[in-house]
């Protein structure tokens, strides 16, 4: 209280509340999730295809078989020719739909392309709060295409 009679907030009283706010502020801002956001999601189905389109064009230059690897527990999409892969964040769903068999042999978490330019096919989807990125490798020509897919 002031001297008057007016009642209120020292100068002292309100910087003090302004600091402690900012403190408090400043602790709790790291602590917020980093979501992913719909133009960060499609750069990494972009990156994904860009990956898979390197390996193509390594199969038919090296004239041998290229497998890049998807691993759905670490979040990762690998190259088989180079040291390239992409890691994508944990917010993000990561599912792939690959064929059982390729050839004589059966398939596991890769999609093999080859000499021909042909490849064993498969789709990789990426999807986050109803957004879906397709990454889809045509079997026939080795194709690699990203289709914006909306959830109903």
């Amino acid at each position: 209280m002031t001297q008057d009679g007016e009642s209120g907030f020292t100068l002292l009283e309100t910087v003090c509340v302004l600091t402690i706010v900012a403190l408090l502020a400043a602790l709790s801002l790291p602590a917020l999730p980093r979501a992913t956001s719909r133009p960060r999601l499609e750069a990494y189905a972009l990156d994904v295809a860009a990956l898979l389109k390197a390996d193509r064009f390594a199969a038919m230059l090296g004239g041998a078989p290229v497998a890049t690897a998807l691993d759905p527990l670490t979040m990762t999409v690998r190259s088989g020719a180079s040291k390239r892969s992409v890691e994508l964040p944990r917010d993000v769903g990561f599912d792939a739909l690959l064929p059982q068999r390729c050839g004589a042999r059966a398939v596991e978490a890769t999609i093999d392309f080859f000499p021909s330019g042909m490849s064993c096919g498969g789709a990789i989807a990426l999807s986050r709060l109803g957004v879906v990125y397709q990454i889809r490798v045509n079997w026939l020509t080795g194709g690699v295409e990203v289709v914006a897919v909306e959830k109903p």
